[in-house]
């Protein structure tokens, strides 16, 4: 399934990673991505641009609490609260914003979407890919 501009609802058919390759799934425990599909996917609609799969840790949870948003909370039915160890697709800016001061968390490159990224910031994830060989 589709929405306008051909954005992919139901997987990665749309995507590309920052390897190049297509989009693999982030998580589907929790769920997570903006449709809730596991896919970092994004639309228009998307103005966080959730297309950064990366596994939290303390560090970061407590870092994107501090400016305001926390991600450890749940917030039931669809929010689970996210611990150390869980993959979530994250805001790109919130996760350069924590980039900058060392704080970001790792990533996992095929699962991060390319969408809207320059290649300095490509760059800047793929220092932090655990799931490159």
């Amino acid at each position: 399934m589709t929405i306008n501009g051909g954005f992919a609802l139901n997987g990665n058919q749309s995507f590309q990673s920052v390897t190049g390759s297509p989009l693999e799934m982030c998580s589907n425990s929790p769920l997570t991505g903006y449709f809730r599909n596991g896919f970092c996917a994004t639309c228009p609609d998307d103005y966080g641009l959730h297309t950064v799969c990366a596994q939290m840790t303390q560090e970061f949870l407590d870092f994107t609490r501090s400016k305001g948003n926390d991600l450890s909370t749940p917030y039931p039915p669809s929010f689970p609260g996210l611990k150390e160890g869980d993959k979530w697709c994250l805001c790109a800016s919130r996760w350069f914003e924590a980039f900058q001061v060392g704080k970001a968390p790792n990533i996992f490159a095929r699962a991060t979407n390319s969408a809207n990224l320059q290649q300095e910031q490509i760059s800047s994830l793929l220092s932090k890919a655990i799931d490159l060989a």
